[in-house]
């Protein structure tokens, strides 16, 4: 077997591993970011879910005190 081949093998197949660490490095950071935004996105649908849960509250409460000031 020629050198020339021997030694293409050798360092094509390091090649190929150090091309696939790169590759799976790319994907995780990509999954990270997917999860920080899922998370940034369910923390800002639960505020909105509690300024809207408040609002409500408020608004039922001034309605009620309005019907009592009504029957009086």
């Amino acid at each position: 077997m020629p050198l020339w081949l021997k030694a293409t093998g050798k360092w094509g197949s390091i090649i190929a591993l150090v091309a696939l660490v790169i590759a799976l490095v790319k994907q995780l950071i990509v999954f990270i970011g997917f999860i920080t935004f899922a998370i940034k996105a369910i923390i800002f649908l639960a505020f909105a879910a509690l300024f809207l849960g408040v609002g409500y509250l408020i608004f039922r409460t001034w309605n009620e005190n309005q019907r009592r000031k009504d029957k009086i």
